[in-house]
């Protein structure tokens, strides 16, 4: 009797150890924490309303500290120390400790975005939760360590951060505009007709490229009011782009793509906003679908988000340094004031200089990188806008879905064809090289 009692027990015990066993290398190959902390990064920046171009740079950090991470005991992976610009190698892990890799990797990222946004409570609040799910899994010994082994590298990559020169460009002048300035120059927009966003973007320090003048692409069309020129025509395209094809189509593709972080209404005396996500943050939500459909793992989904994210952080710096450079006046403002003043674009202006266009030139380099990973005929639907209100929208590939971005704004009324089109060209420029320059898996594995 007393046998069959400790034969019990020791089954017992076998089945529950079994059944722990099965639910952490579940847990360890999960990418859903990591889907679940991106999007929360999103909502916070939404939350925080900053814009593209800040918004780019709190998706690259983290990111990059969550690979860092989770890739130390990854076979075919390797380090972006010594590929992006200014990494040094991250802490290695010590044998002696046992670690859980994806607990340690979701914490870095957590932290470091953390020490990036404003709102450190909607965070915290979020790191509450989600580390109590692996408390339930885990060996008290082990998640303390992962949680320091995650602490100690996000320290390391926010030290790097601290070098970037974001600090010192909240410190300089902003963009003055001069009552004497050539008629071709970019001037504030209605309806709030504010300052020019980060005038100084270019000085920030990229990920992958040279400096932000690697691919500056040809300078716009010239300016002129003549009717029989080239400028004239391509802002009468604007102001005529809905009254050609499926205008409720046209309309549809430049609001799902609108992705203004800050969209003012004006109502008598009262004014009130409306916060949605950036053109970046559209295609950290595009990998999130993308990452799901394809059933990555967490290493394989933590690879597409930082590929992702750094060629959209270099696209700004390269695209932010033209719009400064050539500083082209907006449609809205030439058609008001030479040919109609009652006209108004589909989409509200945002304040920053006209070419080149922002979401062709990002659009398309994070195409480049989700194709690189994904491949070239990966179809999806596109439901990042539902929370928004809007519809969901089916696309073949990466790159079809970067064609209509880019198209959004013409149809917006907001850029110019050339802006577009020379857009697209710079953001494939952009991707291309950060595919080719930063190898995330080593000589041993297939890319």
């Amino acid at each position: 009797m007393k046998r069959g009692i400790i034969f019990l027990v020791i089954v017992c015990c076998i089945g529950s150890c079994a059944k722990e066993s099965t639910e952490v290398s579940e847990l360890r190959k999960s990418a859903e924490p990591m889907h679940r902390s991106m999007k929360k990064l999103s909502d916070v920046i939404v939350h925080n309303i900053f814009s593209p171009p800040q918004a780019s740079r709190i998706y690259a950090y983290p990111s990059i500290a969550a690979y860092e991470v989770i890739i130390q005991d990854t076979t075919g992976y390797q380090s972006l120390a010594g590929q992006l610009n200014g990494l040094e190698p991250v802490p290695q892990i010590n044998p002696e400790k046992e670690y859980f890799l994806p607990l340690a990797s979701i914490h870095a990222f957590l932290s470091v975005g953390k020490a990036l946004i404003f709102s450190e409570q909607m965070i915290e609040e979020f790191e509450a939760s989600i580390y109590d799910e692996y408390k339930e899994i885990l060996l008290s010994k082990v998640f303390d360590e992962s949680m320091e082994y995650g602490a100690e590298v996000s320290r390391h990559i926010l030290a790097w951060v601290d070098k970037d020169n974001y600090k010192q460009t909240r410190t300089f002048p902003k963009y003055s505009v001069k009552s004497s300035q050539e008629a071709s120059r970019w001037q504030p927009t209605p309806p709030d007709y504010m300052d020019g966003i980060e005038p100084h973007w270019r000085e920030i320090r990229p990920f992958v490229l040279d400096s932000a003048q690697q691919f500056t692409p040809p300078p716009p069309t010239e300016f002129s009011l003549d009717p029989g020129s080239q400028f004239y025509q391509e802002t009468m395209e604007v102001y005529e782009a809905l009254q050609a094809g499926d205008k409720e189509e046209r309309v549809a593709i430049a609001k799902f793509w609108d992705c203004n972080p800050f969209v003012s209404h004006h109502t008598g005396h009262v004014m009130f906003a409306t916060k949605k996500i950036t053109p970046g943050g559209h295609w950290i939500g595009i990998t999130q679908i993308a990452g799901r459909k394809a059933q990555a793992d967490v290493v394989r989904t933590i690879e597409a988000y930082t590929l992702t994210s750094i060629a959209l952080a270099d696209a700004f710096i390269s695209c932010w340094d033209e719009k400064y450079r050539s500083n082209l006046i907006r449609p809205e403002t030439v058609i008001n004031r030479h040919i109609d003043e009652n006209w108004r674009p589909t989409l509200q202006t945002p304040p920053f200089p006209e070419y080149t266009s922002g979401h062709s030139v990002i659009s398309r380099a994070a195409a480049v990188t989700l194709t690189s990973i994904f491949g070239n005929e990966f179809s999806f639907d596109d439901t990042t806008e539902n929370e928004f209100g809007l519809p969901t929208r089916s696309f073949n590939s990466f790159l079809e879905a970067s064609e209509e971005a880019a198209l959004s704004r013409l149809y917006g009324g907001i850029h110019y064809r050339p802006a577009i089109e020379i857009g697209i060209k710079q953001g494939q420029r952009v991707g291309e090289f950060v595919v080719s320059q930063v190898q995330m898996k080593n000589h041993l594995s297939s890319k």
